[in-house]
């Protein structure tokens, strides 16, 4: 891992591209799926998790085609299939038969169909302000997707993620909106959630007649006043699925694992040690 930039971690060979991606501590492995948001990395998304649970569990967490510093290629097109082989692919590369996952966001949506497709690799499962599930496309999705690089809109954008806009310092605005103007990143990002908006909302939802089968052990973690995904997804969500449980979070937005990161961590670690 690189001290100047450390969202560039480990490169792997996944199908035919490779996947930057971190592997932290040791034991029973996570694999961590970030969001959708401008300039994200799974670095951004997750590293407040990091020192607290790797003593305990193998942290792993990707930057998903298209996202980050994941090999980008001319002509790529990015789907929910495409996103769901690269996570088998990344199993397959590390040698990991079976992991616990998580999924942020769109990276909840992902961890369904993952959980659907390939039932057998997934151990437990915690979907965190997740999508997969049809809903009218809040103004907050809509100004993330629909993004377009400059300072006041990363601003904007930081306060439509969190309760607590102390969260949003000057310093992260910079930093989150330097990384969404890198090479690359906001030519694949555009392409992804074209308007109307609403299409990218029901593409994450096209697995939702088959939610019902999914038999893994589901926590659901959603902030109440989150301004992104609306907490009525993780109410269909723990409907939906079997054998499921929800936690909210009050006075919290659309980033538990920021704004709420021990209580978070110390959450899910109970839940996979059980």
């Amino acid at each position: 891992m690189s001290e100047q930039r450390p969202e560039i971690a480990n490169s792997i060979q996944t199908g035919d591209f490779k996947t930057n991606y971190h592997d932290i501590g040791e034991g029973y492995p996570i694999v961590f799926l970030h969001g959708s948001g401008p300039g994200v990395t799974a670095w951004a998304n997750w590293n407040k998790l990091f020192p607290v649970l790797k003593d305990n569990f193998r942290l792993i967490a990707p930057d998903m085609a298209g996202f980050g510093f994941t090999e980008r290629r001319e002509g790529d097109v990015y789907t929910m299939n495409k996103w769901a082989r690269q996570t088998i692919d990344l199993f397959d590369a590390l040698k990991l038969e079976k992991a616990n996952l998580v999924g942020n966001s769109f990276g909840g949506a992902l961890a369904l169909s993952v959980a659907i497709q390939y039932p057998e690799r997934v151990n437990k499962l915690v979907l965190m302000g997740s999508m997969g599930v049809t809903f009218p496309i809040t103004y907050g999705l809509d100004r993330v997707w629909g993004y377009t690089p400059s300072l006041e809109n990363m601003e904007e954008l930081l306060e439509i993620f969190t309760y607590d806009h102390s969260f949003s310092t000057k310093d992260l605005i910079k930093s989150r909106y330097e990384s969404s103007i890198q090479p690359g990143f906001q030519e694949s990002f555009s392409s992804m959630f074209p308007a109307p908006r609403q299409n990218g909302v029901e593409s994450m939802a096209g697995n939702q007649n088959y939610i019902r089968n999914i038999p893994h052990q589901t926590l659901i973690v959603h902030g109440r006043e989150d301004r992104v995904i609306p907490i009525e997804t993780s109410l269909k969500l723990v409907k939906l699925i079997d054998n499921a449980e929800l936690h909210v979070f009050g006075h919290c937005g659309h980033w538990t694992q920021i704004e709420r990161s021990k209580d978070f961590s110390d959450l899910i670690k109970g839940f996979f040690l059980r």
